[in-house]
């Protein structure tokens, strides 16, 4: 039976996130450990910064220091990521990395699934299952991949009305 990947968080020095990212990517690419390394993240959170009276949104690390990896642990992996410079090593108890819990997961939006696996395309009817909007259905719009955001047009106040749901925000209608 295959093992299931599962998300770690990585400490990192203060500031080496992105650097770590890349480099922890660098090296899968290298290895050829696709299978192994699924996905790096960094978490950021969108911010309203005020500067000279200009507000502005911009990216802000919702962990510093820490970046999240969804990976398959074995000593491959483990060596990859430990070693990459910047790592200071996994979060978890002595020297025994701890997966994150799924609620954790699903919490942070990064959910197990990817863009690439959903089965959701442009014209589909889907029903909105959490958030502000939960309850409502309507037809998909378009399919930001990117952002990974879906533009659903939902009837309110009688009119169809376009509103932006992440793609785990919703299930597909029959």
């Amino acid at each position: 039976m295959a093992e299931e990947a599962k998300w770690y968080i990585v400490h990192t020095y203060s500031g080496y996130e992105n650097k770590v990212k890349a480099n922890i990517e660098k090296s899968v690419e290298n290895r050829g450990i696709e299978h192994l390394i699924l996905n790096v993240e960094v978490p950021l959170e969108d911010v309203i910064e005020e500067k000279n009276g200009v507000e502005k949104v911009v990216k802000r690390k919702i962990f510093p220091g820490y970046v999240i990896i969804k990976m398959i642990m074995n000593d491959e992996s483990w060596y990859v990521v430990r070693n990459t410079r910047g790592v200071t090593g996994f979060v978890g108890p002595g020297s025994k990395p701890v997966p994150l819990p799924e609620s954790e997961v699903e919490k942070l939006g990064f959910s197990q699934i990817r863009m690439d696996d959903i089965d959701i395309s442009k014209g589909d009817h889907v029903s909105i299952k959490q958030g502000p909007l939960e309850g409502f259905s309507g037809t998909v719009e378009s399919i930001d991949k990117a952002t990974r955001k879906l533009t659903v047009n939902i009837s309110m106040f009688g009119r169809e009305t376009p509103v932006e749901v992440e793609y785990n925000q919703v299930t597909k209608l029959d």
